[in-house]
């Protein structure tokens, strides 16, 4: 099915459209089949149909905005996450939220005991994270939870985006500690990442911690803008 779809996405960014028998012609697939196939990728929005056939969708060209926009935020972090590590012995780590969970894109240093593979391979639910927590304090929606817990959550919620920064005991593993602050664009929208820095709970000093974890997130957003086509925003 995979390769089928794969086919479909081949011969569609060469054109500016096509019917559906233009598609089977090409891709060499059963008509039924290539029918079936295209109008699920409508559905997803990875396609659109109109009288002219079907073509590319704008769930293409907003998932690539977002793996451009993961690029260049991973690209600018490297040199950040390596002085902040530097600067407080600890963990950095760089993360972004997908579908409700998180996902580490870099760590650098590990003196905190936790594994980098199973941080980089990991997949947790935001909700159980002080990264992911960070993320979804600005992001426009947030994961349901039970009323009571949901209650909680967004109180909780409501106090990081205020701080800027998110604090966590012992969330993610016994005896480790994690300060996480999102990485904001203009207009104080998330720019889907966040840093975070993780260690023992006795070397964590939360407040001179944050005040780091902050200004290194800046570090973070005004690098992916300056690499961009536009001006950084102030």
């Amino acid at each position: 099915m995979i390769d089928r779809v794969v086919s479909i996405f081949d011969v569609l960014e060469q054109t500016d459209g096509l019917t559906l028998s233009q598609v089977v012609r090409r891709t060499g697939l059963p008509r039924s089949s290539a029918h079936r196939i295209l109008e699920q990728l409508v559905g997803a929005r990875l396609l659109r149909r109109d009288d002219n056939g079907y073509r590319l969708g704008m769930r293409i060209m907003e998932l690539g905005s977002v793996m451009y926009h993961q690029d260049r935020v991973r690209a600018a972090a490297v040199h950040h996450l390596h002085q902040l590590h530097a600067c407080t012995g600890l963990a950095a780590q760089l993360a972004v939220l997908d579908e409700g969970k998180v996902v580490y894109l870099v760590q650098v240093g590990g003196r905190s005991g936790i594994s980098s593979r199973s941080l980089v391979n990991g997949r947790p639910q935001a909700l159980r994270t002080v990264v992911g927590k960070a993320l979804l304090a600005h992001s426009p929606a947030t994961c349901c939870e039970p009323a009571a817990a949901h209650h909680r959550l967004r109180a909780e919620l409501a106090d990081i985006r205020e701080r800027g920064v998110a604090y966590g005991h012992e969330e993610t593993m016994p005896g480790v500690g994690c300060v996480a602050a999102p990485v904001i664009g203009a207009g104080d929208t998330a720019s889907f990442a966040a840093v975070s820095v993780s260690g023992p709970l006795d070397h964590m000093r939360f407040p001179e911690l944050a005040a780091v974890v902050r200004r290194t997130a800046a570090n973070v957003r005004r690098g992916a803008a300056d690499s961009g086509d536009g001006p950084a925003a102030p």
